[in-house]
């Protein structure tokens, strides 16, 4: 049987070899499947095709996803160096023609808008055999980093099995429109704020600790328009319908905002990206997270003007 398989084609194994990296790098099936345009049990086959020819389990399940057995990395490394050659095959042989694929980024709304979407959209000018798939939702960072290349959290995570990077430091600021401040009148300290609608997140679905505390020096204040969405937030206060709790790197660039209290408040936060391991080994993920540090420092900088 032994001299069977190793007389098979060599092309035999390739699709396998390359449905295994994709699940290696994303921790799910049903991830590699949309990636690869297949479903979940094309995946499940190629996987068990690759196991039987090479006599061991390349994945193990565990609760945070299917994870590289000790055979599966020394599979995974021949698997990166296939997918290295015929990327070669496809390009000029340089860094840009080799990042190629599709990466998904998941992201917090506005960081989503204002820093990956344009930061993003230069990577793959200059790469167009990239592409990107962007899920958006405020979260804290998952335990079970399963079927995303890359995750980008609020605060500086704790997780297993993982690796986070910083991407940029920003801060959350008290916003209203002028509008606003001659209707309701302009608050002189953070103790007349009491009274004033807040436009934040819902409390009750809020899971983020480092956003959560973001209140904690403020009066209470009556609830403005609240949603698990940070551009509602803008919208609301843009539209005149409180004060806005907002990120700086939005606000600032909203000519109908005025900053208010800026010396006596400040809420400081940073973004993470978080990826697996497997998933980091990736030249397009280390391009994607590359792209997105040098926006956020960019953006930083700007702020520190």
């Amino acid at each position: 049987m032994r001299d069977q398989q190793a007389a098979e084609p060599p092309h035999q194994h390739l699709e396998p070899l390359m449905t295994f990296l994709h699940v290696a790098r994303l921790g799910r099936y049903t991830a590699a499947a949309d990636v690869l345009r297949v479903n979940h049990s094309t995946v499940s086959r190629r996987i068990a095709a690759l196991e039987r020819s090479l006599g061991g389990r390349v994945l193990a399940r565990t609760p945070s996803g299917w994870e590289v057995t000790a055979l599966g990395q020394r599979v995974l490394a021949a698997a990166e160096r296939v997918e290295d050659a015929l990327a070669s095959l496809s390009g000029d042989g340089e860094q840009a023609g080799r990042i190629s694929g599709v990466v998904r980024l998941g992201s917090p709304d506005a960081f989503a808008v204002h820093v990956a979407t344009p930061a993003l959209a230069g990577l793959q000018r200059a790469s167009p055999n990239l592409a990107i798939e962007l899920i958006s939702a405020t979260q804290r960072a998952r335990q079970t980093r399963s079927g995303l290349d890359l995750e980008i959290v609020v605060g500086r995570p704790q997780v297993h099995r993982a690796q986070a990077e910083l991407v940029m430091d920003y801060a959350l600021g008290l916003y209203a429109t002028e509008d606003y401040l001659q209707r309701h009148g302009r608050p002189r300290s953070i103790a007349e704020l009491a009274g004033h609608r807040l436009n934040y997140y819902v409390e009750a679905v809020l899971t983020i600790d480092d956003l959560d505390r973001a209140t904690e020096a403020l009066p209470a204040m009556r609830r403005g328009i609240a949603s698990t969405n940070v551009l509602s937030h803008v919208t609301a206060t843009t539209a005149g319908a409180g004060v806005g709790l907002l990120p700086n790197y939005v606000a600032d660039h909203e000519p109908r905002l005025r900053r208010l209290l800026a010396e006596e408040y400040a809420h400081d936060l940073s973004y993470w990206a978080v990826g697996r391991q497997e998933a980091l080994r990736n030249p397009a993920v280390q391009a994607v997270y590359a792209a997105l540090r040098q926006r956020g420092q960019r953006m930083e900088d700007e702020l520190s003007r």
